[in-house]
């Protein structure tokens, strides 16, 4: 049962505004007030990868003989209603709105400033 129950939350995809490729503020947890490009988002978790934030290090075993072993620090992902969209032209965080324009193309803009984002 339970497993029945875990993959019917997986496929319940969540719609997000935030995309790979923009700048986001962390607004909480222990990384808050940190700035950083999207790398990934993981809208079935609701989570996003955010470059330089969360970063967590791992201990890898050598694999062959001879090699040695290393440490590996790598961005773990955080849950997407903990970042916002960061202006860098007006260094402020905002929420994000889609707008509709003439044509009838879906535009992403910021609330606080009116930037259009694509």
């Amino acid at each position: 049962m339970s497993n029945l129950m875990q993959t019917a939350k997986l496929t319940s995809r969540v719609k997000m505004r935030i995309r790979k490729g923009d700048t986001v503020q962390v607004i909480n947890g222990k990384d808050k007030g940190k700035t950083g490009e999207v790398l990934k988002i993981l809208p079935l978790e609701n989570r996003v990868i955010v470059q330089g934030v969360n970063l967590r290090t791992r201990h890898v075993k050598p694999t062959q003989e001879g090699e040695s072993g290393r440490i590996e620090t790598e961005e773990a992902s955080l849950h997407a209603s903990n970042v916002m969209i960061y202006s860098t032209a007006k260094k402020v965080a905002s929420r994000v709105e889609v707008i509709v324009d003439k044509d009838g193309n879906k535009k992403r803009r910021l609330k606080k400033t009116g930037e259009l984002i694509d």
